[in-house]
């Protein structure tokens, strides 16, 4: 399900809510190969599926940051935002790698709006995303990332 805030206002309402799970997405060693060569990042628990079979995970992993990278696409199958002139990533506040990726496996997003704030023009808004891994007990990742909205 996808929540659709037709105006920013709308945001104030929806402080302290789920607003749901994307859909589940694979992370291949394609994207993860992809990532190395955009980060300069080519360890070998990402990048060499032979020699990390003897690995700690038993296969590669997706990088932390490509997990967190994610997010951003992800967001729009949770929240769409209608009403605005211009949204932007303003940062984030904390970021942890709680669990590795394994490749091959499936990834889904979760968001909760965490704070509201008025902002000149706009709404200042805090999510606190979760990352999760298929089948996993523990989240890959965890975020709390601010976006603003203007209208």
């Amino acid at each position: 399900m996808t929540t659709t805030v037709r105006a920013i206002d709308e945001f104030h309402a929806l402080k302290g809510q789920h607003l749901g799970y994307s859909d589940w997405h694979l992370i291949d060693q394609k994207r993860v190969d992809l990532f190395a060569d955009a980060t300069d990042d080519h360890q070998w628990i990402h990048v060499d599926p032979e020699r990390a079979k003897d690995g700690p995970f038993g296969g590669t992993i997706a990088h932390g940051y490509l997990t967190l990278s994610l997010a951003p696409g992800l967001i729009h199958d949770v929240i769409v935002v209608e009403g605005m002139r211009l949204g932007v990533n303003y940062g984030c506040n904390k970021v942890r790698f709680v669990s590795p990726v394994k490749v091959g496996s499936k990834l889904r997003l979760g968001a909760e709006v965490a704070d509201v704030q008025d902002v000149e023009g706009g709404v200042q808004v805090t999510l606190d995303l979760t990352l999760e891994t298929e089948g996993s007990d523990k989240p890959a990742c965890v975020a709390q990332v601010v976006y603003r909205y203007y209208s």
